[in-house]
């Protein structure tokens, strides 16, 4: 296993007194703790203290493993005079927007509204009853890049506070209104329609790459919900051409650089990287994201399932490799992140983007024998000065990126070797390439424990033991649950913790907590068909029903009415690098509503709907999940409970059934009640299958063919 450098205080800073942060369990905030800054963390006491010296606060949210936080944090806030001018002017605060993404969000929504952009770190200067007057994200020390420089910023906002105090309080009460209207937007009536979905798709396939994939231009994001989306589409419609751009540009992801390319099974690597800064996806952002990584596990399985191309079943295994053997904490369940940065060499002073991936000509010439290096120069593109050709501030200058530039086809024609030959030479190099990686010093390690990315892990895993039969990925995906159920919920009142950290679990969860948790559970019942999975997804939706849909309008906020250090809570509405809390809500929602048949699930849901049903109509792409749970409704969905022994061949091949074909129309489940007496079916002790296609239910089935007929019929009732 490979050893992470878990030092989280940077070595300039040990001179420096703690701060109030030393006492705080995130990573993030930690690695500021030795900062001459005077930081605070989010809270009362920071609130209070900046109501006592009438002083602005300045809130800085970021997350551990952000290359640019800590480029402003050696920059800025290790800048004795700066620190000295901030402590002076302003409270200063710290978020780790990973355990706070309900005050991230919030804040986040000014900076782009008032600057056009967004991204972390996110610099906010608030009053001190929480409303903004000013934001931005990374600002240099001084003015340069055509930038304010954080010092000049510091002076001209101290100045205008004790100037114009007036005028921007008027500002900042304006701004948090539109804020609050934001947020208080009336309900929409209608439901989602399937001409809302050609518009999604219509609206995807303007944005789609032909030559590389992904959707946009540079910078490039995995966005797995679109992928889900596009799957379902094309499964329920028959227009292949919405699943072919899910899978070219899962194709051309898994060839680039945005894919850690040195693996070993059993031993970890391998993986996804947060993004490409390029539009090939050959120039990754290297932070290694838990939630990232997950999701696109589940997005390669439904790609294997789809296509039937073993490549999208090895990534997905490629993925899981890395879950286990680099992310997974002793209790079982998943860190959080890996940082981009990390040193090129155990006696460097300082950290590098990318230094622990990244390779020069000369290091892979004298790693690996001759033949080796030259097939594995041509296959991955290694050039002697470099591959990265926009580089503007030299951060891979001499180094290498691996990315699939030629084919195995393309290197075995160019050494004239066969293809078998080729591909053994090529996996040799990368164990030798693999091996000499670990000699380095490995980036550092978020090792805190978040409840709605473990919850997307859990569901990956379901669906890699279902579709891949891997006993090991069931056994993973139990133990997390049972590590979450155990220490992340208080069960009196079935209330989530929302992080984990050295034998901590903290933090109120937002809806995202609960509505990914209830997923992955869901998912974990489907595979397992343990029924305590099920009461314990039902469990979780209820308390998230009460503790945060909106009864009057619809809807889910992200916070808890109870938190009082949430000055607004907002609605998550767009599905990005994580779904978005309400798609997810709505499709356990609907999904629970068929396993259970209670109407509430189905009420709660279409009330979801109609809220984001304006929002829909006008750009119906945003929330692509939503629109995918929303063909539950829309075609007919088939529900199947499996009644037998667990363990009899014949209840395993139709629970294979189930498994391996993607079937996003069919749920299934377990018989919970024994055959009456006098009801027409086989011996309840034999195997079988008990059918259910919208209101109507069919005689049960016995043979793993017939069931596999039933469930391939596209039976369209409307």
């Amino acid at each position: 296993m490979q050893l992470h450098d878990h030092s989280i205080i940077r070595t300039m800073a040990q001179q420096h007194k703690a701060n109030a942060l030393i006492h705080e369990k995130s990573p993030y905030l930690q690695q500021h703790a030795h900062n001459p800054v005077d930081w605070m963390a989010w809270g009362e006491e920071a609130f209070r203290k900046a109501r006592e010296e009438n002083k602005p606060i300045f809130l800085s949210s970021g997350y551990s493993t952000c290359h640019w936080c800590h480029v402003m944090e050696r920059e800025s806030f290790e800048n004795e005079d700066i620190a000295d001018l901030l402590n002076r002017l302003c409270i200063p605060v710290k978020l780790d927007r990973e355990e706070r993404p309900d005050i991230d969000r919030l804040y986040m929504t000014y900076v782009q509204a008032s600057t056009g952009q967004g991204g972390w770190p996110m610099s906010v200067w608030l009053t001190p009853e929480l409303k903004p007057f000013y934001g931005g994200g990374y600002f240099p020390p001084e003015d340069r890049y055509g930038i304010a420089g954080f010092r000049s910023i510091l002076i001209a906002l101290g100045q205008a506070w004790q100037q114009e105090r007036k005028q921007i309080e008027y500002v900042a009460g304006s701004m948090m209104q539109q804020l609050k209207d934001l947020s208080s937007a009336e309900s929409g009536t209608e439901q989602p329609d399937r001409e809302m979905l050609h518009r999604a798709v219509e609206e995807l396939t303007a944005s789609f790459d032909p030559v590389s994939g992904g959707f946009g231009h540079a910078p490039k994001f995995p966005r797995p919900s679109v992928f889900t989306f596009l799957f379902s589409y094309s499964y329920h419609t028959g227009d292949d051409t919405a699943s072919s751009m899910a899978l070219f540009t899962l194709e051309r992801m898994a060839e680039g650089g945005i894919h850690d390319q040195l693996s070993t099974p059993g031993q970890g690597g391998g993986g996804f990287c947060r993004y490409a800064t390029d539009s090939a996806w050959q120039v990754p952002h290297f932070e290694k994201m838990l939630y990232d990584n997950a999701q696109l596990a589940s997005a390669y399985l439904e790609a294997f399932q789809v296509s039937g191309n073993p490549a999208h079943a090895a990534t997905a295994r490629d993925i899981f490799n890395y879950l286990l053997h680099d992310m997974t904490s002793p209790e079982g369940a998943f860190y959080a992140a890996e940082d981009a940065d990390s040193k090129p060499r155990n006696d460097a002073a300082t950290t590098r983007e990318g230094a622990f991936y990244t390779w020069s000509a000369g290091e892979i010439n004298d790693t690996l024998p001759p033949a080796e290096a030259e097939a594995f120069r041509y296959r991955y593109g290694i050039e002697e000065d470099g591959n990265v050709l926009n580089d503007p501030h030299d951060t891979f200058a001499g180094r290498n990126i691996l990315f699939c530039r030629k084919t195995i086809a393309e290197t075995a024609e160019h050494l004239q070797l066969t293809e078998q030959r080729c591909r053994e030479l090529l996996e040799h190099a990368g164990q030798l390439l693999f091996l000499k990686r670990l000699e380095r010093p490995r980036p550092s390690l978020d090792d805190k424990i978040i409840t709605s990315w473990n919850g997307l892990t859990i569901s990956a895993l379901a669906g890699g033991y279902r579709v891949l039969s891997e006993d090991s990925y069931r056994a993973a995906a139990e133990r997390a649950a049972n590590f979450l159920l155990s220490h992340m919920v208080e069960h009196e009142t079935a209330t989530l913790f929302r992080r984990y950290r050295e034998g901590e679990a903290a933090i109120a969860g937002n809806a995202d907590d609960y509505a990914f948790l209830a997923q992955g559970l869901l998912d974990l019942y489907e595979a397992t068909l343990e029924q305590s999975y099920l009461e314990s997804a039902i469990q979780l939706t209820d308390r998230q029903v009460e503790l945060f849909h909106d009864s009057h309008n619809g809807g889910f906020y992200n916070a808890a009415s109870t938190d009082s250090t949430v000055p607004l809570r907002l609605k998550e509405d767009y599905d990005g690098a994580e779904p978005s809390a309400n798609s997810v809500s709505v499709r356990n929602l609907l999904r629970l509503w068929h396993a259970t048949g209670e109407p509430r699930y189905r009420k709660t849901a279409e009330k979801t709907m109609a809220y984001f049903s304006g929002l829909l109509s006008g750009s119906a792409s945003r929330l692509p999940l939503m629109l995918e749970a929303s063909s539950l409704q829309l075609y007919p969905f088939k529900h199947v409970e499996l009644q037998g022994d667990p363990h009899d061949s014949r209840f395993r091949a139709l629970k294979s059934v189930l498994d391996t074909t993607y079937r996003p129309d069919t749920g299934n489940g377990c018989r919970r009640h024994e055959q009456s007496p006098g009801e027409e079916g086989p011996d309840p002790m034999q195997p079988a299958a008990y059918v259910c296609i919208g209101q109507r239910c069919l005689a049960p089935l016995t043979d793993p063919e017939d069931l596999d007929r039933i469930l391939a019929r596209k039976v369209d009732e409307t």
